[in-house]
């Protein structure tokens, strides 16, 4: 062994001409060694410090986090009344998801026990009786056997089941994607005859009556009478109905001076209140129809309130109808003046898009049958008459009078280029109550038509698209499947995994259609997961609705008109001004004219004020919330992966909506 101060050399030979030395100096190493030492302990200090400040800044931001939001819901929970949601809206399905809620709560705590006595679950299954120990593990073993043989089938049978609808909806959403590229790529649209009205003979146009229904709309109904009454047609070819069924006096008089102020500037428009307010919209309409004078027009243009359509929307949808004696209805696209409001109204946005892009467009194109949007749309009134003209028998009296008229022979035209403004409930109240309705009125019409459908003389491929496509599929196996699958099965399978779903049913098929139904409108994708997550959470309420038409349970026939917030009132006053200062040199509108209508605007906010809203808490959504969080927490037991992170996620959006955190927030 050589001395501590001694230096070694070590000479190795190689192939080429070069010599490798290698010095090895005892000392040098030592002196490392200790300057390594000296200098560890201060770095490895430093690092701690600041693995500790980092880590203490995440608390605190947590903290600060989570003390802000339990604030928020504390005081959301404080000042809501949970009583506002009506019963009814709740109904058997509440007390249903209560039970399935006590279950989960009660599996979820024998699984924790079983987790930490380390109970396996194939090791229960092996042990014979003798080694049993205790009443709590036989217990377990009892519910493993009991789940094995008679729970995990029947699970296992209605997941198959649901699987297989979903499948089929996704193949006609497929179907449906694929004709809409088709029409995209052929370039397919309507056309309009070329010498369809002479443009310099108004005599030759046509007589259209133009409907605008309403009922209590004080935040829009200015701005739907100021565009109705700029529509560009002959004024003597031309008459707008205001359909007006508000009780309140006040108001009333309000539309009144507004219908007035546009007949003084020789706008061929009448006021119409009924004094029987019976059958709601339906009701109102038909109740206008009945007139004298409506046999002197031809056709007829319906605007909701909230409408707002461009004043070359006559000229772009009435020629259609030229040279085409079967063409009953020619209807026009949404466009949404508030679409970028909230989250809420950009999901919305995304589902509407979808709507009139693909479902109307490729409807129209290939069946040439489709629903009735209610409005921004134009009848042939002979058609109207000889379909039985509106019913009051549903909440849905387009759909009605859409299918009546197609049983009848008469054709549709979508026109997916024109489109009329119109705005989105920015509230998840009144979202939640349109969709309600949306949903109860077709199965509701469905019950009342199948016999017409099935004696109608249509053809058979007819019958079976209206019955197997246009009800079952599009409007009952939707929300069916869509709840059940995803809200009730899947947060069960985590407590019987004899029955677990794939991973591609809860996540790759969805994502895919997901993102099909965001094609139309590109600029959503960055809200690809929040839809799926809202499309999911929003089929309690679908289904609910739905089997409330079905079987004429709770609310099913109740109408609750849209609340508007009339966000572009003010502007379209301005702009309605300066039209028709451009328009016309006899009738011209000055700006005091303008000022004049954002005075009366003023006057009407002052004459009665708003009762002062409140966000609500609606108790299925929360209930629903904690039954896929205990879901989430046994699958965490597990390890499951990708169903925790669905049923984290999923249970979270549940509690947003169930907390009304999502679209306008009252302060």
């Amino acid at each position: 062994m050589a001395p501590p101060s001694s230096v070694i050399v070590a000479t190795e030979k190689s192939t080429s001409d070069f010599t490798l030395l290698q010095v090895h100096d005892s000392d040098s190493q030592m002196f490392l060694e200790k300057k390594q030492k000296a200098t560890n302990p201060k770095q490895f200090r430093w690092f701690l410090l600041l693995k500790l400040h980092k880590v203490l800044t995440c608390l605190s931001w947590l903290t600060t986090g989570f003390k802000a939001t339990f604030g928020l819901v504390k005081k959301r929970i404080s000042l809501s009344d949970t009583c506002d949601e009506d019963p009814k809206y709740r109904g058997k399905l509440y007390k249903i998801i209560k039970i399935f809620l006590a279950l989960s709560i009660g599996a979820l705590v024998i699984e924790i026990i079983a987790h930490f006595k380390k109970w396996n679950l194939h090791n229960m299954m092996m042990i014979q009786p003798f080694e049993v120990q205790g009443l709590l593990q036989w217990s377990y073993v009892a519910w493993l056997s009991f789940r094995e043989d008679y729970v995990a089938p029947f699970v296992l049978l209605v997941s198959k089941f649901c699987i297989v609808l979903f499948l089929i909806q996704s193949l006609d959403r497929l179907v449906l994607c694929l004709g809409c590229f088709w029409i995209k790529f052929k370039k397919l649209k309507p056309f309009i005859e070329e010498d369809a009205y002479d443009v310099e003979d108004p005599s030759n146009f046509p007589m259209v009556l133009v409907q605008i229904p309403m009922c209590n709309e004080r935040e829009v109904y200015a701005q739907s009478i100021g565009a109705a009454s700029q529509l560009d047609w002959p004024k003597d070819r031309i008459l707008i109905q205001v359909l007006d069924d508000s009780d309140d006096s006040n108001l009333q008089n309000l539309i009144k001076d507004e219908v007035s102020t546009w007949k003084e500037k020789g706008v061929n428009i009448i006021y119409r209140h009924r004094l029987i307010r019976t059958g709601y919209k339906a009701g109102n309409l038909k109740s206008a129809m009945s007139c004298d004078y409506v046999k002197d027009y031809e056709f007829v243009a319906i605007f909701d309130a909230d409408f707002q359509p461009n004043p070359d929307f006559l000229k772009l949808t009435v020629p259609h109808f030229k040279g085409k004696p079967d063409l009953g209805l020619v209807q026009a696209r949404w466009s949404f003046v508030n679409k970028d409001e909230n989250l809420l109204t950009r999901l919305q946005n995304i589902n509407l898009c979808f709507h009139f892009e693909v479902e109307q467009q490729v409807n129209g194109h290939f069946l040439s049958f489709f629903g009735f949007n209610g409005t921004a749309g134009v009848w042939r009134i002979k058609a109207l008459e000889e379909s039985g003209g509106w019913l009051e028998r549903t909440t849905v009296e387009d759909m009605d009078i859409a299918v009546r008229a197609h049983l009848n022979g008469w054709k549709f035209i979508y026109l997916n280029d024109v489109k009329v403004l119109c705005e989105l409930p920015e509230s998840y109240e009144a979202y939640k109550k349109q969709q309600h309705r949306w949903h109860s009125g077709p199965m509701q019409l469905f019950r009342l038509c199948l016999p017409a459908i099935l004696t109608s003389k249509i053809s058979t491929w007819k019958k079976a698209n209206m019955i197997f496509l246009f009800f079952l599929l599009r409007k009952l196996i939707l929300p069916f499947y869509s709840f059940t699958l995803f809200c009730v099965i899947l947060p069960f399978t985590m407590f019987i995994p004899e029955s677990e779903l794939p991973l591609w049913v809860i996540c790759y098929i969805p994502i895919v259609m997901s993102f099909l139904n965001i094609l139309p409108s590109p600029k959503s994708v960055p809200f690809l997961v929040p839809y799926l997550l809202f499309e999911n959470t929003m089929s309690v309420t679908k289904f609910n609705a739905m089997v409330s038409g079905l079987f004429q349970l709770g609310s099913a026939y109740e109408w609750v008109v849209t609340k508007k917030t009339g966000r572009s009132s003010e502007s379209d006053l301005l702009a309605y001004a300066e039209r028709e200062s451009k328009s016309s040199n006899e009738d011209k509108i000055l700006r005091r004219h303008s000022e004049s209508g954002l005075e009366i605007l003023c006057k009407l906010k002052e004459a009665k004020k708003p009762e002062k809203k409140r966000n609500k808490v609606y108790r299925k959504e929360l209930a629903l919330a904690f039954l896929l969080l205990i879901a989430c927490a046994r699958s965490l037991l597990s390890e499951h992966g990708l169903h925790f992170y669905f049923l984290l996620f999923q249970g979270l959006s549940f509690l947003v909506m169930g907390l009304d955190l999502i679209g306008e927030q009252v302060s």
